[in-house]
């Protein structure tokens, strides 16, 4: 059984020349003529939940300190329950394979008032339907921000369950991790309990660190700077995954690089945020590997990766050497894979794989088509979406779903509860 895209003008990221390229599973053709295949596009950092929140009065240019309960009131009205979770799940997962995106790591913050750890099962279990229906790949985070530690690990014990090594579920379709928020959150138990969670069932970890409140917080409580307390902590680590880090010093990023964390740039978050640009040429260049992600709808508003990649690449003269098209669709799909331990998903050959067509206006007179990809055309959405071998996108409409449906349901689940 044999998937033949045909006829690319360019295939990014597999050993092959452009042509036809042949992958696992079912019979069928796409159309590739006149396009650039790269592999799938990993959204190493987002809140699916955040995709029912987007542009609310009172989050745009403030503060954090403005801004968390802001967010916090929009959840309480919504109340976070399985059934909102789903349909800000779908809108979520929807929006990245119709824009290129095959894997999202969905770091979710967001639970019921006093939750009880078996019932935060089926909130977990919800996101994963929702990824399931659509054929997306997910990697379900289970964070903390705030929440009791004891409580925050028993559940994330459980949503871990019998799965495989690694948290992996035996078709690759579905990742469990571990999470807290932060150091300006979550306490020096939340991250050992997790940690041991994550120990114990060979589950990647993941924290935001350094943005422009972590530090401030970590200061004024522990008279102290975030990623000293990591360390003390035991989370700069090969299996840690550090999401922003805006406000870092260059002595800092040595320290990671020894320690052999991962990274993940938010530009998309952090320039609204007011948080600053993190320094990934710097990253880089001391042998971190720097995914992408583009966090989620409470600070972004768009689950847009390609685009984020692109404002990756425009603003990364602000903090330091320039970044090329190939360097950020790098950061997109391999940087964010080594993140979360699943190299696979950054090769073509893998089964995971978007179809983008170059021959448009915006395309006109591009002389390097894949970075063109980037330059040419901000809002870029694929012909065709391949996850595991199977077509979840064709002809830049969703296979197994009605985009119009999704919208409509999250719609019907607000209005229930909000109005």
């Amino acid at each position: 059984m044999t998937l033949r895209v045909r006829e690319a003008r360019a295939v990014v990221g597999a050993p092959v020349a452009a042509g036809d390229l042949d992958i696992a599973g079912p019979d069928d053709v796409l159309d590739a003529a006149g396009c650039v295949v790269t592999p799938g596009l990993v959204n190493a950092h987002h809140h699916l939940l955040q995709s029912a929140f987007r542009t609310l009065p009172g989050t745009r240019g403030v503060a954090m300190s403005r801004w968390l309960p802001t967010m916090a009131e929009a959840y309480a009205r919504a109340r976070v329950d399985e059934s909102l979770v789903y349909a800000a799940a779908r809108v979520g997962v929807a929006e990245a394979l119709l824009c290129g995106v095959t894997t999202v790591a969905d770091h979710h913050l967001t639970w019921p008032a006093a939750p009880v750890p078996g019932d935060t099962v089926a909130l977990a279990r919800a996101a994963e339907r929702a990824a399931r229906e659509l054929g997306g790949r997910l990697v379900f985070v289970r964070g903390s921000a705030g929440d009791d530690p004891e409580n925050a690990a028993l559940s994330a014990d459980l949503i871990a369950g019998a799965r495989a090594p690694a948290g992996v579920s035996a078709d690759g379709m579905v990742q469990v991790a571990v999470g807290p928020a932060g150091v300006h959150s979550d306490s020096a138990e939340t991250f050992r309990l997790l940690a041991d969670v994550a120990d114990r069932r060979g589950l990647r970890r993941r924290t935001q660190a350094n943005e422009q409140v972590d530090v401030q917080v970590a200061l004024a409580r522990y008279g102290r700077r975030p990623l000293d307390l990591l360390d003390e902590w035991g989370w700069l680590a090969p299996d840690v995954t550090i999401a922003h880090l805006c406000g870092i010093t260059a002595a800092e990023i040595e320290r990671l690089a020894r320690a052999g964390v991962t990274a993940t740039h938010a530009p998309g978050c952090d320039l609204p945020m007011g948080w600053g640009i993190a320094p990934v040429a710097a990253l880089r260049a001391a042998g971190i590997a720097v995914g992408l992600g583009t966090s989620g709808g409470g600070s972004n508003d768009a689950g847009h990766l390609l685009a984020d990649a692109r404002l990756a690449m425009q603003v990364a003269p602000l903090a330091g050497p320039p970044l090329s098209a190939l360097d950020v669709l790098t950061m997109a799909t391999a940087g964010s894979a080594a993140g979360l331990g699943r190299p696979e998903l950054a090769a073509v050959a893998g089964g995971d794989l978007c179809v983008w067509d170059v021959g448009g206006v915006a395309d006109a007179g591009v002389a390097d088509p894949v970075a063109g990809l980037l330059w040419a055309s901000p809002g870029r959405r694929p012909r065709h979406v391949v996850v595991a071998g199977l077509v979840v996108v064709r002809d830049g409409r969703l296979v197994d779903a009605d985009e119009s449906e999704i919208v409509a349901a999250l719609g019907r689940r607000l209005a229930a509860t909000v109005h």
